[in-house]
């Protein structure tokens, strides 16, 4: 896709190479810590800062504090042993400093501090062995060059193998040639809020004077912050504004169909499934395209609900798609929709990468004739070959498995397609805002009625046995149970070992009733085990985080989550979804491991308290911040590089507030502050948002 970036912006989005100290081997070290681009350094913002303006006399420089002296060079001690430091002795009037320097260069440092000059040292203190010494101090100067010292210096977050000076060089020139951009806020609310302009904002944020200027609530930072944000909503409002431009068609069946599934559930409807279907059929019916996001927790009742919607479009005579992120899901799927569509008398049929050649053949064959009315697959299903009669209504389940484009293949499927995207990862409302701003939103709050609510309980690793034990007299009974493997500390390449030690200790106390499945496994293998499980011929399923989405086993009531404290909450909200999903009794046992992190007694203490996951969510974002919730990267959610969601939620609701009023003011941001807003959509680089402009 060609960029049609303003020419303002060409210098920040330079590679970071043309700067001052940055060779191909410091490039590939700033583009891991920040980015490739000279702008990716802009949003790289100090951490810490180093106060240097303490200038005491010698011995009035406390232990442990960074200080700037002003000392007269008496002497040097080299060292003949490698392994001893290098000294020189400083002084001024109050008395002694030595400098120590491990494997120095003798030449060098004579011409640095030659006997008998004055020079500015600024480094930290140590006392030792009765002396005051500084080792190896930061900066080295004449009495005459004293002002290069920065007496407030910015630290910011590094990587291994790149100088803390290097990377400060490397910011300060890409600062240096940032341009003074047009102005894009309105200037009522700027000076409402009493901010600076763009560059000054981003010049103070890299010259904090203070530790208070670090925090994400001072006036340039939270400037910088609703930046990204305006950009992040503005270019979400545009995508929905194009989608809602796109022909769409009417889609309303006759209800017959619909009225055979729900005299076949064995339970009624929930309140909120209602009412989700009502807003489904109300945009159905509606002549622009469907573009709606179901969130319900695990066994809220989603598919009934995307089942239904289908139904709506089989009986206007089109036909439904739904898409899964795994073969498993869409076999699941397959299981559980199966039943309900032969009561209703229609044709389902499932395509994945896996099938025979011949089941393959029939399944395009009846899609592309009209014969199969609804079809469950995989990214399959947006492959060339695969062809509708009529494609009306596309189903994509768990989403953030799936990206934007993804969504939009499938679209193209059919003509003005109506889509329906599902999530049972409960997502709290600020990151609603900011992951589907493109989206309506329909929440299922309820659990269908019958299901039992899990006993959760936190229990030490030390009781291990007794748990294992416990599983044996349950498993005695019939029960069946999975166990969760813990995460691996990062040093670790894998869960996987984890998963296969427990699983040795538990087969040979139970055979063959022990399964295990974990992600280097092969998918035959993995489906096998997991069928065995399902089946009831393996009683306990030993797992790692595999089973986190989609695992479908009314039948077993345990979950044990060992070493629970690594998980996140989401993660452990998942894990225990896969029980309770029966009419009998379920138990949740989150074994932990001593010393607990008070953030992680605070996570399983909410497990406890709470199965519903819209609670667990906002908790989890309260607890972690939104650069952590969910894992950004696998949930599709945006990475923020200056917004906190957490401490600026209030600032997102105006931006999108903001964003709604400038497109219905100027849609094709054709003003002067429209022109000014589309150099901010590129300098986040939404320019795909921009690019719906032109095309819609």
């Amino acid at each position: 896709m060609r960029t049609l970036r303003p020419q303002i912006l060409f210098p920040l989005f330079a590679a970071v190479t043309g700067l001052p100290g940055i060779g191909p081997r410091n490039a590939k070290l700033v583009e891991s810590l920040a980015g490739p681009h000279l702008v990716d350094l802009l949003w790289h913002l100090p951490r810490e800062i180093v106060d240097r303006r303490y200038s005491p006399k010698i011995t009035e420089a406390p232990e442990g504090r960074v200080v700037t002296l002003t000392v007269k060079v008496d002497a040097h001690f080299p060292s003949h042993d490698k392994r001893k430091p290098y000294k020189v002795r400083c002084s001024d009037d109050s008395g002694f400093l030595t400098l120590v320097f491990f494997h120095a260069r003798g030449d060098y440092l004579e011409r640095l501090l030659p006997v008998g000059e004055t020079r500015v040292v600024s480094g930290r203190i140590e006392h030792f062995g009765g002396e005051i010494q500084m080792a190896h101090p930061d900066h080295i100067v004449p009495l005459e060059e004293a002002d290069s010292i920065r007496r407030v210096e910015p630290v910011y977050p590094m990587t291994a193998g790149l100088s803390p000076k290097t990377l400060g060089k490397a910011v300060a020139a890409a600062l240096a040639k940032a341009p003074d951009l047009p102005e894009w806020l309105d200037p009522a609310f700027r000076q409402k809020r009493h901010w600076a302009s763009w560059l000054e904002s981003l010049r103070a944020a890299h010259a904090p004077e203070e530790e208070g200027a670090l925090s994400p609530l001072t006036r340039m930072r939270e400037r910088l912050a609703y930046d990204e944000l305006l950009a992040n909503q503005l270019a979400l409002a545009l995508i929905r504004a194009t989608q809602r431009r796109l022909p769409g068609r009417s889609v309303a069946g006759h209800g017959a169909l619909r009225e055979k599934v729900i005299a076949a559930l064995p339970f009624s409807l929930t309140t909120s499934q209602e009412t989700a279907l009502g807003e489904i059929y109300a945009d159905m019916k509606a002549p622009s395209r469907m573009l709606r996001l179901l969130q319900g927790d695990v066994g809220s009742g989603k598919t009934v609900v995307a089942l239904l919607a289908m139904l709506n479009a089989v009986e206007a005579g089109g036909q439904a798609a739904l898409m899964a992120p795994t073969e498993l899901l869409a076999r699941q799927h397959y299981a559980s929709i199966a039943p309900l569509a032969r009561a209703a008398g229609i044709e389902i049929a499932v395509l994945t990468g896996r099938d025979k050649a011949a089941d393959r053949r029939r399944t395009l064959e009846g899609l592309a004739d009209g014969s199969i009315d609804v079809v469950l697959g995989t990214h399959a299903l947006f492959q060339e070959s695969v062809e509708f009669k009529d494609l009306m209504m596309a189903v994509i389940d768990e989403q953030h498995r799936f990206g934007v484009h993804q969504r939009l293949d499938l679209a193209a499927k059919g003509r003005g397609v109506d889509m329906l995207v599902m999530t049972a990862t409960p997502i709290p409302r600020t990151l609603m805002l900011t992951a589907y701003g493109d989206l309506e939103n329909s929440r299922l709050t309820e659990k269908p009625p019958g299901r039992q609510p899990v006993d959760t309980r936190i229990v030490p690793l030390i009781r291990i046995e007794e748990t294992i034990e416990g599983i044996g007299r349950a498993i005695a009974k019939g029960a069946r149970a999975y166990w969760v493997c813990p995460l691996v500390s990062e040093s670790e390449v894998t869960d996987m070992a984890a998963a296969e030690a427990r699983y040795a200790e538990l087969a040979a106390r139970f055979g063959d009733r022990v399964a295990l499945v974990h992600g280097q496994m092969k998918p035959a293998e993995k489906d096998t085990a997991m069928l065995r499980f399902a089946e009831g011929a393996a009683q306990i399923l030993v797992a790692t985080t595999v089973i986190e989405v989609g695992i479908d086993v009314p039948e077993a009531t345990i979950m044990v989550i060992e070493h629970a404290e690594r998980f996140g909450l989401a993660q452990l909200h998942q894990l225990r979804g896969r029980i309770g999903r029966g009419a009998a009794a379920s138990t949740c046992l989150l074994l932990y491991g001593q010393p607990l992190t008070e953030a992680a007694r605070a996570r399983l203490e909410i497990m406890r308290q709470t199965e519903d996951g819209f609670v667990i969510a906002e908790k989890d974002l309260e607890l972690r911040g939104a650069g952590e919730l969910l894992g950004v990267r696998q949930s599709g959610m945006p990475e923020f590089r200056l917004a906190d969601i957490g401490m600026h939620g209030e600032l997102l609701a105006v931006a999108r507030d903001d964003a709604k009023l400038i497109l219905a003011r100027d849609p094709e941001l054709k003003s002067d502050r429209g022109q000014a807003l589309k150099t901010l959509l590129y300098l986040f680089e939404r320019d795909a948002a921009v690019l719906t402009l032109r095309s819609g």
